[in-house]
């Protein structure tokens, strides 16, 4: 069993869709055995994963800064639910509670999230999988930049190799178990790799 963290949108202005979908992940995210790390949220995708996932006989934990325990009304029927101070103490939590890192649609907070653990992935600095979920091309135009900027010589190649697209709730759950039986550590960039570069 794997502890997945899923980040995701807290807006209730997004279609319903995409409440459904984090409902989805939720179900099969249990149904598989796993337990799930959250944000703490009740509202839009961040509490109907939760919901879905106890629903479905998972664990869930949620993190969430005491600022927004009121604002993102704190999913109370989470088994564990950890009030912190700060959003960076949030993530770092949230990142040590988790066993991989699942990226649903969502907005800057939820690119902020997946951003992080991706570079800390292509660094070296942890080996655990990173994965993003994207049913209907929301992230297309965020892939296109980011071909761009290695092209342009900006993000290494390899680099986009920490991070796994997928488009559906299956497949994003089948990489996350796969990348877990073999857990291997990126490359960190060292600085005699870039002293090496031409």
């Amino acid at each position: 069993m794997a502890a997945i963290c899923v980040y995701c949108a807290s807006s209730t202005r997004i279609d319903a869709s995409y409440v459904a979908l984090a409902a989805e992940v939720g179900t099969r995210v249990g149904e598989r055995g796993h337990s799930l790390v959250s944000g703490g949220g009740d509202l839009s995708m961040m509490g109907a994963v939760a919901r879905a996932a106890r629903a479905a006989g998972a664990h869930t934990t949620g993190v969430i800064p005491s600022a927004l325990l009121d604002l993102e009304v704190g999913d109370r029927d989470a088994d564990e639910l950890l009030v912190v101070d700060d959003m960076r103490t949030r993530k770092g939590l949230m990142d040590a509670r988790a066993d991989a890192f699942l990226t649903l649609p969502g907005g800057i907070g939820t690119l902020e999230e997946l951003f992080e653990v991706w570079v800390a992935r292509s660094l070296g600095l942890h080996s655990k999988p990173v994965v993003a979920l994207d049913v209907d091309g929301l992230y297309a135009p965020l892939r296109a930049q980011l071909d761009l900027m290695v092209e342009r010589g900006f993000v290494r190649e390899p680099a986009l190799g920490a991070l796994t697209w997928t488009s559906s709730v299956d497949e994003a759950l089948d990489v996350i178990e796969a990348e877990l039986r073999t857990a291997t550590p990126m490359q960190p960039l060292a600085e005699e790799v870039l002293e090496a570069e031409p």
